[in-house]
Formats: C-alpha cells, structure tokens, sequence
C-alpha cells in the first residue's frame, strides 16, 4: 500500500528554458547518473536522422559532408571549452567515460611508469581499470586520500614516473579537486603522466579544466546534457606511445596479407581510438549541448550559481532533519545520505511514488562507501539544470512525511 494516498500536489512547472516538455509532476534528480536533455539537443539529434544521416570521416556525398562539419564543431568546442590547442591535443569519441579510460590505460605500455596512483574516492571506471593495469603489468598501485574538500593527499609522496588517475568531481557528495593544477605540475615536473575523470565535472562547471595541464581527460556527453557519447580529449605525445590492440575500420591507413599501417598525423591519429561507426547522431547531439550549456541562463543566473543556490536550500532542509545521516560536508549539487532505521532502497521507491526519482545504492564506489567509510547504501540526490525551487520544496516535504511514517 502507498504511504500516500493520493499524489502529492505537483508543483507549478516554472523550470529553466529548454525542459518545457517535463511534466510538472515528474522530478528527477539523478542527473550523476545521466542529465535530461534541452529540447534543443533532442532537435538537433532528430535533425540528423531525418535531414543528413549518413557516416562520418568515409563519405564524400553531402550528407557525410554536413557530418564531418558537426563532428569538427564538436571537437573545437571541447577544445575550446578546456583551454587546449588543436596543435597540442586531439579530441576521440567513445562509447562513455569507462570505455574511454580502459581504451586508453589498457593500450598504454608500462615502459618507464614506475607507479600507478589514484583516490579513495573513485568510482569503479577509475578503480578498477587502475587494477587491472597494475596487474597486468606488475607495477605498483596505491591509493591516496582526499580531504573534506576533495584536495588530494600529496605532499609526501613519490611521484616520479607516476602514472596518476582521479576525478575532478565525485559522484557521491560531489567534491571537486581544488589543487588539480599543483598536482598536474607535481606530476609532470618527476616525469609522470596525469589522467582525469572528468565525467562529472563538465556538466556542472565547464570552465573547471581550463589551465589544467592534463595528459588526457574523459567524459561522457549524456552526464552534460547531451546524447550518450564518450569522448575524451587526449594529448598528441601520448597518443603516439600507445600500442593499440583493439582496432579495425576506420583506424589503418593500409592493409596487406599479414601486416597493416595505422593512421598518424596532426589529423588522422586520433581515429586509432575510434574503430567502427561512431555515434554520429550522438556527436552532432553533443555539439548543440555543448552550445547550449555554455549559453543558457537558467532564470538570469549562471549554471553554477542557479545548481548552489538550490543545493544550499536542500542542504540547509538536510541538516535539520532528524535521523539523516550526510555525507556532505557543505552543499553541493550531488548529496548523499541515509536515514537511521530505513533502508535506503525502500526510501527510493516511496519517493518514487511520488514521482521523485533519485538513485540508492554505492553509486559504483564500493570501496570508498563499504570499505573506507564503511556505510550502508545511501540515497543521492543529484541536481541538473532542469530543476527547481518548486522540485526541491516537493523533494523536502514528500521526504518529512516519510519520516514521520517509519
């Protein structure tokens, strides 16, 4: 039986432009999971099954034509958006972030990395790749702290030849990696390489890679409110050490009885990471994302502001209730807890009841949340650009009620 027993009110649906179509009732909040999308990026992916659906990067009628333009307009944008030259870096697409960290760590020979290092605080596309590395290659792995703010523990440890791999924002409480430039000049001034999970970051502040001396960042399209497409955005030097593997169509440049020849050159290489057809509908969706990230202004504010301004509200309601346990420490726009006496999945679904949707679980961070801090499965809210005052208010009152009634 439902602890309600009708739906609660629905709130006035007075969201940010570009998500009229969401019902005013539905209120989503697992945008770490995957972010809605804009009408505008939902047009432009159908614009490209109806007006140019033809493959990229191999047709020279004028639909493959278009495709080529959006796919560039895509990898200039990421470019631009992290501050890196088209001399210096390439952009590759992928399938998402996970596939995009295996494709690279995996083909990348051990010769002369004496270390490999990343958080206690990653998710398992960065946790276990890093293992498997490690293995393979039997090089040494360890795991680094992170503090309240998501600084990584470095100042005494040995960084030479390190192969070094974290994010720049979690998935759990949402700290980001305040000393991520004088970790990249560390690591790089004792020879070593430096890797970022970058999945969470760009949808919440794109500016934050900018200035940071990356060796390769991945993310994902569908966590920054466009289709699901990986992408990741890779400097030249290091693409030319890797050993690829895990190639066909579209990665050689010629093939004889028992021997082949890879793309290279300022434009070609990246394509030994893009074997196969690529998600062309989903590049050209990204490309408007990527536009409309960087130009809307959710009522008059910037992104980052209107995400703080709702997640202050929601933390301040948090803090005050009893029997929630957070793992924040301060708002931000993914929050994580648990309730004393109710199990977090049962949570879930009454929320879901009334048409609150937020994620439970470990959020694929098994070794942090199980073992490190030794929690339970919590629940998470998540917040997107398509929230609203309205949807936390919602959020705060449906959850009282729950907790009055266990």
């Amino acid at each position: 039986m439902s602890l309600f027993s009708k739906k609660s009110p629905a709130p006035s649906s007075n969201r940010p432009s570009g998500f009229e179509y969401l019902s005013a009732q539905d209120c989503y909040m697992d945008t770490a999971c995957q972010s809605l999308r804009p009408q505008s990026v939902i047009d432009a992916e159908m614009d490209y099954y109806k007006h140019f659906n033809a493959c990229g990067a191999r047709a020279k009628y004028i639909w493959g034509q278009k495709v080529d333009e959006k796919v560039a307009s895509a990898k200039q944008k990421l470019l631009k958006m992290v501050g890196k030259s088209e001399k210096d870096y390439t952009v590759a697409f992928t399938l998402n972030t996970t596939y995009g960290i295996n494709l690279v760590l995996q083909q990348l020979p051990a010769t002369g990395i004496t270390s490999i290092v990343t958080s206690e605080i990653e998710h398992n596309s960065v946790f276990l790749p890093s293992i498997t590395w490690s293995r393979r290659n039997n090089v040494p792995r360890r795991i680094l702290k992170r503090d309240e703010q998501g600084n990584l523990a470095i100042e005494n440890e040995d960084l030479r030849n390190a192969l070094v791999i974290v994010n720049t924002l979690s998935n759990i409480d949402g700290r980001e990696l305040p000393n991520v430039r004088d970790l990249a000049a560390a690591v790089h001034k004792e020879s070593g390489l430096l890797f970022l999970d970058a999945a969470q970051q760009l949808g919440h502040d794109p500016n934050g890679l900018k200035g940071v001396d990356f060796d390769a960042a991945f993310s994902s399209g569908h966590k920054m409110y466009g289709p699901s497409v990986g992408f990741m955005i890779i400097r030249r030097k290091l693409l030319q050490k890797l050993q690829p593997f895990f190639i066909g169509g579209g990665t050689v440049a010629d093939v004889h009885d028992d021997e082949f020849t890879l793309l290279s050159g300022q434009v070609d290489e990246h394509a030994i990471l893009e074997p196969g057809l690529q998600s062309w509908a989903g590049i050209v969706g990204l490309d408007a994302a990527i536009d409309w990230l960087q130009s809307v202004k959710p009522m008059g504010k910037s992104p980052h502001q209107y995400e703080m301004e709702l997640a202050t509200t929601l933390f301040g309601e948090l803090k005050n209730m009893p029997r929630v346990k957070l793992v924040n420490n301060e708002p931000r726009s993914v929050m994580s807890f648990s309730v004393d006496n109710l199990d977090s999945h049962k949570l879930a679904i009454y929320l879901s009841e009334q048409g609150i949707m937020c994620r439970s679980g470990h959020f694929c961070c098994h070794h942090y949340l199980q073992h490190v801090r030794k929690l339970p499965p919590l629940l998470r809210v998540s917040m997107g650009l398509h929230n609203s005052v309205q949807d936390i208010e919602k959020f705060v009152s449906v959850l009282g009620t729950i907790l009055k009634t266990f």
